[in-house]
């Protein structure tokens, strides 16, 4: 198949969704299908445009037999809701000269669409009409609900827009799939009509992200001993985690010179945290800038528990996808979900974490207290482990989409 994806992020960003993009480009790639990506400069977490990508304007590659064609766009210091709108439009107006550039080339048997943002569907949906093909639209992120929960977004006529808009382009894709099954709830309720929606998981390569020995992760390179209990926090610092309750959880066990605190990342919330660490003179807690891929496993080892933290508003509108590495490295989760979300449900069912509220101070540090009781530790992180060989190998999951790809696009001849 010729497939061409339009996504915001990609490779070679760390975290979230170009993560995932990348991967999923170049295994379909590696299996023998045509791939091209029209994207974005790479940015993300950090909220700033990487290395020598800010050299060059457009930027065409071949990256691990991927076509990437990189668009520019402005990219805030310190990203608010209304810089974030400035920012997607951007991208937009950026790859529109790749997008004319397609209309006039080789038709593709299939477009991929990427959301958030959610009116990334536009120029798909343009271009599938225009020239016969498949729309497939990917939500990862449930943007719009998630701006109104968090009150990102207190417009309410703008919000009426977004979501009008968002429903148009939802029931005007061929399919539309999602990562959770609370998602998938909320998708089939936004009145999309007859569109099929499909559940694509996110994954993990259980191979490259393993259980390693304390000896061969990151403890000794990042200066802690065998005998620290480290509490991690590894991915994303923004607005949708909730993530002040860790600086304020750290506080309380302070006096325990043994139990260290690292937040590993970047993001729009960086600073605040940082400030707010010093301002409480805590010296049991780190931070780290986001670690390359190759090291992943190894920084996951070091911990003895991981946080998996978001704001109660958030629920099923988001899936935390740091939590496929998690349960791939056999790490014990401390994970905070509403009762009746995916999240809780999944983690309780399988017994892969320990739940908590969200958003208290005094149920982390339980959490915390509780994952310290090492025979509890070990059924859960075999549980993990399993779970993740189980349910969330890269293959299979990769595969399946391919196939069911491949049926609408026959189906479409």
């Amino acid at each position: 198949m010729r497939i061409l994806i339009y996504g915001i992020n990609y490779t070679p960003e760390l975290t979230g969704i170009g993560k995932y993009t990348g991967e999923m480009a170049e295994w379909l790639a590696a299996n023998g299908h045509d791939i091209k990506i029209i994207t974005a400069k790479p940015y993300y977490p950090e909220w700033e445009i990487s290395g020598d990508y800010k050299k060059r304007i457009w930027d065409k590659q071949t990256i691990n037999g991927v076509k990437v064609r990189r668009a520019p766009l402005y990219v805030p210091a310190k990203p608010s809701a209304l810089k974030r709108i400035i920012h997607e439009l951007s991208f937009q107006i950026g790859a529109l000269p790749f997008w004319l550039s397609a209309l006039v080339s080789k038709k593709y048997d299939a477009v991929l669409c990427i959301t958030p943002a959610f009116h990334l569907g536009v120029y798909p949906l343009i271009y599938t009409r225009l020239r016969g093909s498949i729309l497939w639209t990917h939500i990862q992120d449930l943007q719009v609900d998630a701006a109104k929960e968090l009150k990102m977004i207190n417009n309410e006529r703008l919000l009426r827009w977004m979501f009008a808009a968002e429903g148009f382009l939802l029931r005007n894709s061929k399919v539309v799939s999602s990562i959770s099954e609370g998602m998938i709830a909320k998708i089939k309720n936004k009145k999309i009509g007859d569109t099929p929606v499909a559940f694509f998981r996110n994954w993990v390569d259980n191979e490259a992200i393993r259980p390693l020995p304390k000896e061969q992760s990151l403890r000794k390179e990042l200066g802690f001993s065998d005998t620290d209990t480290i509490v991690l926090y590894s991915g994303n610092l923004g607005e949708k985690q909730g993530l002040e309750i860790i600086i304020d959880v750290a506080s309380r066990f302070s006096p325990d010179k043994n139990v260290r605190f690292l937040i590993c990342g970047s993001g729009g919330h960086q600073d605040t945290l940082k400030a707010k660490a010093r301002e409480a003179n805590l010296a049991n807690i780190s931070f780290i800038p986001l670690q390359p891929y190759t090291k992943l496993a190894a920084l996951l080892s070091m911990a003895d528990m991981h946080l998996i933290l978001q704001k109660q508003s958030a629920s099923d509108l988001v899936m935390p996808s740091k939590l496929t590495s998690i349960l791939a490295s056999g790490g014990l989760a401390i994970v905070s979900a509403v009762e009746g979300t995916t999240l809780y449900s999944v983690v309780k069912e399988h017994h892969i974490g320990i739940l908590i509220e969200p958003e208290s101070v005094e149920a982390l540090e339980s959490g915390i207290r509780h994952a310290m009781n090492e025979a509890c530790n070990m059924v859960i992180k075999q549980n993990a482990r399993r779970y993740a060989e189980t349910y969330l190998d890269k293959d299979y999951i990769l595969s399946t989409f391919s196939q069911e790809l491949q049926q609408y696009v026959q189906m479409n001849k």
